[in-house]
């Protein structure tokens, strides 16, 4: 009797100790109770290991590093948009609440003299990166979350390894468990040759240092401090529709040149930094440059480095401001009550809103969990899409024709507080034009939801729907 009173204290107490450590989090409190109820031993050494919150020392110091970073501007040829006035979009003009959010979102400005190019879906994208890269003459940083050794991963370390024969620095940042799969073989080659790389959070740290769920989801690359890269795009034969599961892969990445990839070197020296323990010469890395292009940018990173979900304010406040319509694609809708009350309101106020969402999933319990949020949004007036050509990866939202995002952040929970995310805010015209012309072939792609007969799915999937969207805060 008294070894069921010991068991029984012991699962209190670690009911007790999620639900004071997550009240700030009710809907991850619920998820780890959950995973508790199910597995009440296993389920706290989980928690224990996966759950715990970055340390506040680390995110000052974090913070610090990128405010000196951006302090080295006034050395440089460097335009920053400080009015809403100055801004080209004059639809834009007309949303100085939207303008002061957006300038608040993490310390890097929005820029005046950028110069940008939407590459849609993984071969338009490879050739603009392989392109740059072989014209490289200092430098060239790189970071993914999954970098393969496959034929086209191949291909990059062939032109990588060139360029460092050749005299230009290379370094490299993967993150520990995206390309956990990477094997020693690859690695020795680009050491071989002179090449830094260095994991984010490897497996085996992150796992004792109790970071495990933090994961780098960043994709960047940047060459010379004058050309860069951000978008949903990994190094991998996946991005080139070779996956035998999911066949084509449509996706979006953005090409800067200008003041807009400063913000991006930015984050991989701060990101460096973290791996390496090493600060770099900074005047090396934010050369003096010629305004080739008027588009005005605006960098926006997140993490559980900083005070703030940027991200997840960015998209509440376009939602919350919207005048006409939203269009989203997003390969993983998880969104937290915030980001859904946003979606409903702009819905029942009439304004169109649309989201595509995949067909076919790389992940069946992320499928159900997004699935479960649809009828909700459909009775609000929200339309959902299912996109038919393969897997939809795209992570691009456009405000009206006001503003667009490009990025690597997902419409879901992990993207918006645990992971380290990196979108672009675009406020030229042309550019979101272009953006919606993808759109356009998207939603010609895609099955739009029929909303009663998805009200009559079997209750087997509604059931497998509820489970998966209580723990989707952990997806």
């Amino acid at each position: 009797m008294i070894w069921v009173v010991v068991a029984l204290l012991i699962y209190v107490f670690q009911i007790i100790t999620i639900v004071l450590l997550e009240y700030k989090h009710p809907s991850k409190a619920v998820a780890w109770l959950l995973i508790l109820f199910c597995f009440p031993l296993i389920g706290f050494v989980m928690y224990y290991f996966l759950a715990q919150e970055y340390t506040a020392r680390r995110r000052v110091r974090k913070r610090e590093l990128w405010a000196d970073d951006m302090s080295k501007r006034d050395q440089v040829q460097f335009r920053e948009i400080r009015n809403v006035s100055e801004l080209n979009n004059r639809e834009m003009q007309g949303q100085a609440r939207l303008f002061a959010l957006i300038s608040s979102l993490s310390a890097s400005p929005i820029t005046g003299c950028n110069r940008t190019k939407v590459l849609t879906n993984g071969h338009a994208t490879f050739e603009s990166m392989l392109e740059a890269i072989r014209a490289a003459e200092r430098h060239i940083h790189m970071e993914f979350y999954i970098l393969r050794d496959d034929g086209i991963g191949t291909m990059f370390q062939d032109a990588l390894i060139a360029k460092a024969r050749e005299g230009v620095k290379v370094r490299i940042i993967a993150d520990g468990v995206g390309s956990i799969e990477l094997r020693h073989k690859f690695l020795r080659k680009f050491r071989e040759a002179g090449i830094e790389f260095h994991w984010f959070l490897p497996l085996s740290v992150s796992f004792f240092r109790r970071r495990l769920n933090y994961r780098n989801h960043r994709k960047i690359l940047v060459v010379d401090g004058k050309t860069g890269f951000v978008g949903g795009i990994n190094i991998g034969d996946d991005y080139l529709g070779l996956n035998r599961k999911l066949g084509f892969w449509r996706d979006t990445h953005l090409r800067v040149e200008g003041d807009g990839v400063f913000a991006l070197q930015a984050v991989f020296l701060h990101d460096w930094s973290f791996v390496k323990e090493e600060t770099l010469n900074r005047s090396d890395m934010f050369p003096d440059h010629q305004c080739t292009g008027r588009e005005q940018v605006k960098m926006i990173s997140s993490g559980p480095d900083t005070n703030w979900d940027a991200i997840q304010e960015l998209f509440f406040g376009a939602l919350s401001m919207a005048k006409e319509r939203v269009w989203i694609i997003t390969p993983y809708f998880i969104p937290d009550s915030s980001i859904q009350l946003a979606l409903k309101t702009a819905a029942v106020s009439g304004i169109e809103v649309r989201i595509i969402i995949p067909g076919k999933s790389d992940s069946k319990i992320v499928d159900w969990a997004s699935l479960s949020y649809v009828e909700e949004l459909m009775q609000a007036g929200v339309t959902f899409y299912q996109y038919q050509k393969g897997f939809a990866h795209a992570k691009t939202f456009i405000m009206d024709r006001t503003l667009a995002s490009v990025g690597t952040a997902n419409l879901d929970m992990r993207s918006f507080f645990s992971n380290f995310e990196l979108n672009a805010v675009l406020f030229d015209e042309h550019a979101i034009d272009r953006l919606e012309e993808d759109f356009h072939q998207d939603f010609a792609d895609s099955v739009e939801i029929d909303y009663h007969a998805f009200a009559r799915r079997s209750r087997w999937q509604r059931t497998a729907e509820a489970f998966a969207r209580l723990l989707s805060p952990l997806l």
